[in-house]
């Protein structure tokens, strides 16, 4: 079989590999015109908070930054003095995947780990975690942050977030979520976003727009907005108040005024999906999580994983797991998908080399 020349070899490693789907590159030719004020105080960024807070039903203060990083450690670092600590997943990406930004930014916050299958927080786990001490000589827990869908690709349902935010304020926690795929995670639950984010105890959520289109741009969502008191400042502080803030603002315009958030969300874990399903009918494959998102992690023999590389493929193992990991986007094809699973049956030896 002869690969179309079409096909990105390297797209299934990350949705970040994808562009600018056409909603998002529309709104932002339509704010590239004439001169309009800057840092925010335009009407495009007052525009994008509005359909924020019609999307959540919710007068919800709301704040656009560059990356997903910035997004998550300053929030963190708002809800934080710097003798606090913050429980998460012991794979969460402020854990394992963000450089220390979060004790950085909060002056030295401490992140505490807890257990749980499929990268989701076992709350006894947290309630073990607050409960062990409660002397000055501990970092004292102040938040917990969930990942929704999580970094194996799982997706919390609206009982275990419920429980999350009842167990959260039992314990005298903030509630930040890391909602680097929260579209995705819509997607799949199919319900009002309210219901897993501020109706479920959410204080705190960071909205992911570049894993779902948008070339460059996070926002950041306060539900309580008391605890948004100067967060203006830490932006500027972190060299996150953008001067042409209209152009991390209007993608989000785009995104939510054409429904197309939760359509390329929905599309993705589609294909997410379809490629799982494709996976579990060859020979040696077995998936290592269920496929709740937009993400398909196997466990491929190392034979398996070599042969793929060598025809070019490009994926991840996912930290220091051995398992591989494949990521859907807004742009992926059914014959993308189709193009990798015949490798994938081609170096099983399911099929003959041509």
């Amino acid at each position: 079989m002869t690969l179309s020349p079409q096909v990105a070899k390297n797209q299934f490693a990350s949705d970040n590999y994808a562009g600018i789907c056409p909603e998002v590159w529309t709104s932002m030719a339509e704010v590239n015109q004439g001169f309009t004020n800057a840092y925010g105080d335009d009407p495009w960024t007052a525009r994008a908070c509005d359909l924020l807070r019609e999307f959540f039903e919710t007068d919800c203060q709301v704040f656009f930054v560059f990356n997903g990083t910035a997004a998550n450690s300053l929030a963190l670092a708002a809800l934080c003095q710097s003798y606090h600590s913050v429980i998460c997943h012991e794979l969460a990406h402020i854990e394992t995947d963000e450089c220390g930004a979060s004790e950085f930014f909060s002056n030295g916050t401490k992140i505490l780990l807890a257990p749980g299958p499929h990268g989701k927080v076992e709350l006894a786990a947290v309630e073990q975690i607050v409960g062990r001490r409660s002397d000055i000589h501990y970092p004292k827990p102040r938040v917990l942050s969930l990942t929704q869908a999580t970094e194996l690709g799982a997706v919390y349902s609206v009982a275990e977030m419920q429980a999350a935010g009842e167990l959260a304020r039992r314990l005298g926690l903030r509630l930040h979520v890391d909602g680097a795929r929260f579209a995705n995670a819509l997607a799949t639950l199919g319900v009002p976003p309210r219901e897993v984010s501020w109706q479920a105890g959410v204080d705190v959520l960071t909205f992911g727009g570049t894993k779902n289109g948008m070339a460059i741009g996070e926002a950041v969502v306060f539900f309580d907005r008391q605890l948004a008191r100067e967060f203006d400042y830490r932006c500027k502080q972190a060299g996150q108040l953008a001067s042409k803030m209209r152009f991390l603002a209007a993608p989000w315009i785009g995104l939510l005024a054409s429904g197309a958030l939760l359509r390329n969300a929905a599309h993705a874990n589609r294909c997410a999906q379809r490629l799982a399903a494709g996976m579990q009918a060859i020979a040696g494959v077995e998936l290592a999580h269920p496929c709740q998102a937009n993400a398909v992690f196997a466990l491929l023999p190392p034979a398996l994983q070599n042969g793929l590389r060598q025809r070019g493929w490009h994926f991840y193992t996912f930290i220091g797991s051995g398992q591989a990991r494949f990521m859907c986007s807004w742009a992926t094809t059914e014959s993308d998908i189709d193009h990798l699973l015949a490798d994938l049956r081609l170096v099983a030896g399911e099929v003959d080399h041509p």
